[in-house]
């Protein structure tokens, strides 16, 4: 009875920020006529009305609209850091009333304090247009990111080592990660992702992580897709935290344990040799280096250590040369760094980039930077480098702002 009393938390809460964020469009509505203003109410009250019924009946259209998900999620995500984000606005001018209002009782008659500005527009309608302008243009954003999530990017990087052996040099390594298989809904437009892989005719592919939401069934048709990817060196993979079914019910131990079976067999079918805490060695014109994978392993809390870098480390210090991968980037800061300073690169992918920032020559951000230190790109610390892929596909909000998906093709020199 309890969990129950809790579930409507959630829409209450909501309906509070509705009621608070209408106080900002009466206030910018006030000059419109009558008709306008039951006009721009109507639309307002419409639209928050659809999102509440989403947000109290999700649990039941999860289940029975599977194919809508990612948009539910977008429409609640989209609404509701929109409203936040006016919301944010009419505090900081609402503390400046009661602030001024405080004052002014304080104040003698002669010593009134009046608010400042343009005797043509007051700061609290100056802040309730500043913030549903604001709210506006991320909802906006969002809702253009829909288009933006198979646009897939090859990013070109060139890494110089000092240790890497000779016939190494000029080797290419095409990186993808978090394709997210239970996401994906558009065959066509991932099989050109494939294909512009294969079109950067890399010598090795390496797969960090993240094939399926939740279940292997998620891969479904794409098997034959992404089985199409190959390399003369081969193709490799490692473990995700989404691939082990950790964020689905099972009946029992069995079941979660085979469906990990199912998706173990799934890459293997592929052709992908899927690395659980092992290391193979790779040889090329009589030089050899070490590809080391470790299960998923994070530094953050809620996420399991299946990794063990110990058992996949066991030998492989006698190669000149060592790549590393593992999906969580926190690992390398974590574990890898301090303790295995011979690894000479690590790849990771996880973030996503949070699948929205802002991207330009010299300058990215994203709001997933304030949960990890190493989120998307090349990270260098002395020797040692880091690259962190921003995936292939996506999940929860079906579409991507700012940080594209990218194909990742990295050159050794």
């Amino acid at each position: 009875m309890r969990s129950w009393r809790y579930l409507w938390v959630l829409p209450i809460v909501a309906l509070v920020l509705d009621l608070y964020v209408f106080q900002a469009v009466k206030t910018v509505s006030q000059g419109a006529s009558p008709r306008v203003r039951s006009t721009i109410y109507g639309i307002y009250w419409g639209g928050s009305i659809f999102a509440l019924l989403i947000l109290c009946l999700m649990p039941y259209l999860m289940g029975k609209f599977k194919w809508a998900q990612g948009y539910l999620v977008f429409v609640l995500i989209g609404v509701y850091l929109a409203k936040i984000l006016v919301g944010l606005f009419l505090l900081l001018d609402d503390i400046r009333r009661l602030l001024q209002w405080v004052a002014g009782r304080m104040a003698t008659a002669s010593q009134h304090v009046t608010a400042a500005g343009s005797p043509d527009i007051s700061r609290s309608v100056f802040m309730s247009w500043l913030g549903l302008g604001l709210g506006a243009g991320l909802y906006g954003s969002l809702l253009h990111g829909f288009a933006n999530k198979y646009k897939y990017r090859v990013r070109r990087v060139r890494l110089s080592f000092d240790n890497l052996p000779a016939s190494f040099k000029g080797l290419r390594i095409v990186q993808i990660s978090d394709i997210h298989s239970g996401s994906l809904k558009n065959p066509a437009a991932v099989r050109r992702g494939v294909d512009m892989a294969l079109a950067e005719k890399p010598d090795l592919i390496l797969f960090t992580g993240d094939l399926v939401n939740n279940i292997a069934p998620e891969v479904g048709n794409y098997q034959g897709i992404f089985g199409c990817l190959n390399a003369p060196m081969g193709v490799y993979s490692t473990l995700g935290n989404h691939d082990y079914g950790d964020y689905a019910w099972w009946e029992n131990a069995e079941a979660k344990k085979a469906n990990l079976d199912h998706l173990k067999r799934i890459q293997q079918e592929m052709g992908w040799r899927l690395l659980m805490n092992e290391h193979v060695v790779l040889e090329k014109g009589g030089d050899r280096i070490a590809l080391i994978g470790v299960e998923n392993w994070s530094a953050k809390a809620r996420f399991p250590k299946y990794g063990k870098l110990d058992e996949a480390y066991a030998g492989a210090e006698k190669y000149p040369f060592k790549i590393l991968m593992s999906h969580d980037p926190s690992h390398w800061d974590a574990q890898v760094r301090p303790d295995y300073p011979d690894i000479d690169l690590t790849l990771s992918g996880h973030t996503h980039g949070m699948q929205f920032g802002l991207e330009i020559p010299g300058f990215k951000w994203s709001p997933v930077q304030y949960i990890y230190k190493e989120w998307a790109g090349l990270y260098e610390r002395g020797r040692q480098k880091l690259y962190v892929n921003r995936g292939f596909g996506f999940i929860g909000y079906p579409g991507r702002v700012g940080i594209m998906p990218e194909i990742t093709v990295i050159e050794l020199t």
